[in-house]
């Protein structure tokens, strides 16, 4: 096992769960993955918990795989939270500073970050984050640490997300069953903004888009804090469902059909300049052809027009998202705000022709957003659709998760189970002695 402090987090998502296990150096902060499974999930709808008992094999499932290529047992984790009941507000609080002939304390910065999460809401709804964006020390704005400055009144202005107290109980109740303790749940398209976005994007003003399968999250970003936070209830599956009613195919078939046209046809350059038009039609032609043949689906189908899924199937359904994330955008008051563009990232970030769909729609600068940061085991990690899962570590370890090797016993092998799996086990057992 490496040396140095564990972290470990479980993004939980609508197509996938994925479990991360890092080891931080104490000498050079450096992260890395030391254990890391990917398994499909279950019992999840638009990044809600709708079967507790399907979520809890599927997360399983993927904590034990993680558990055993690292050689641990869990027993703290983060854990990302998303969905469409995800909402955010910006609020205010003023304090007296504690001495006021003397420095301000960081009890005095404690205090009035208290003073800015005071803020009515519902029963039903809980904070999750409390982000502070800029300090007032009297009458002197944008300060970003007021530690160690002189002044009498300190104001600060928060960034706060709150979540479905609902939500938020079914998901700690889902890793509870498993044995392992949540130390913190994290805004999902917080951490995939952790790890794709840049300080001087952050500055500028910039927009992560992190479109999962069945939601879409989305963080503004002004004067180099987090400004406005979003989910839709919309997300790539949606996409993969018009290509299967479009196709008349399966989920499974369209979702393959979708990956494969991510893929840049390989383009005929012609070499003889007098090539003559009834060529270039037939190359053309080719070139836009998409042999399916070779994606061995169940269907029999031979070949589809490229041309008719992106632009006719694919291209409406993503001009529809990114309307509503102009919307949202608008919404915020943070429009003209953003000069640094748009950053995609989440699984549907692959999706032929986003870019050019976001950059059309929205008339923002648009790259896609590839998680970095972590070292080790990150083959698998290294692709949008893993940007909340590896911001989840880098969240954890700029936030100085506690509890470091200490709190992982040597597990190797152990398997983790929910009651009925451990009746399921039991049984197994004891018929493995009958004749």
């Amino acid at each position: 096992m490496a040396k140095g402090q564990i972290v470990a987090g479980i993004d939980i998502g609508t197509s996938k769960i994925c479990t991360i296990i890092a080891s931080v150096s104490p000498e050079t902060d450096r992260v890395n993955v030391i254990g890391v499974s990917s398994h499909e999930s279950a019992g999840l709808r638009k990044s809600q918990i709708v079967d507790i008992e399907d979520a809890i094999n599927s997360i399983t499932e993927s904590v034990e795989a993680a558990e055993r290529m690292a050689g641990l047992s869990l027993s703290k984790v983060f854990v990302t939270i998303g969905g469409s009941h995800i909402e955010s507000q910006n609020s205010k609080g003023v304090v007296a500073v504690s001495e006021p002939e003397g420095e301000i304390i960081p009890e005095d910065v404690t205090r009035v970050i208290e003073a800015a999460r005071a803020v009515s809401m519902p029963a039903s709804r809980e904070i999750i984050h409390v982000i502070p964006r800029e300090f007032m020390v009297d009458s002197q704005a944008g300060i970003k640490d007021p530690i160690g400055m002189t002044g009498v009144r300190l104001e600060a202005e928060a960034h706060i997300v709150t979540a479905s107290s609902t939500a938020s109980r079914n998901l700690t109740k889902c890793i509870s069953e498993i044995g392992i303790d949540i130390e913190s749940q994290v805004f999902a398209g917080l951490a995939s903004a952790q790890s794709t976005i840049s300080d001087t994007e952050r500055e500028l003003g910039v927009v992560l888009v992190d479109i999962g399968a069945g939601s879409t999250s989305i963080c503004v970003f002004a004067e180099g804090s987090l400004a406005h936070s979003a989910v839709l209830p919309i997300g790539a599956r949606n996409i993969t469902n018009d290509l299967a009613i479009g196709m008349r195919v399966s989920l499974a078939s369209a979702e393959t059909i979708k990956k494969s046209l991510g893929q840049t046809p390989i383009k005929v350059v012609p070499t003889d300049n007098a090539e003559d038009r009834e060529k270039r039609i037939a190359r053309k032609r080719k070139e836009d052809e998409l042999d399916l043949t070779k994606l061995g689906l169940k269907e029999d189908i031979r070949a589809a027009s490229r041309k008719t899924l992106t632009e006719g199937i694919i291209r409406p359904r993503l001009n529809e998202i990114f309307q509503m994330v102009g919307r949202e955008l608008k919404k915020s008051g943070y429009g003209g705000a953003t000069p640094a563009g748009v950053v995609l990232t989440g699984g549907g970030a692959e999706t032929v022709g986003i870019i050019d769909a976001c950059k059309r729609t929205l008339s923002l600068p648009t790259r896609l957003g590839v998680p970095q940061g972590l070292s080790g085991l990150i083959d698998e990690i290294e692709a949008p659709a893993y940007a909340a899962s590896v911001g989840l570590i880098q969240f954890a370890v700029s936030n100085g998760a506690k509890g470091g090797a200490g709190n992982f016993g040597s597990a190797v092998g152990s398997s983790r189970f929910s009651g009925k799996g451990l009746l399921q086990k039991m049984t197994a057992f004891a018929k493995s002695f009958l004749p």
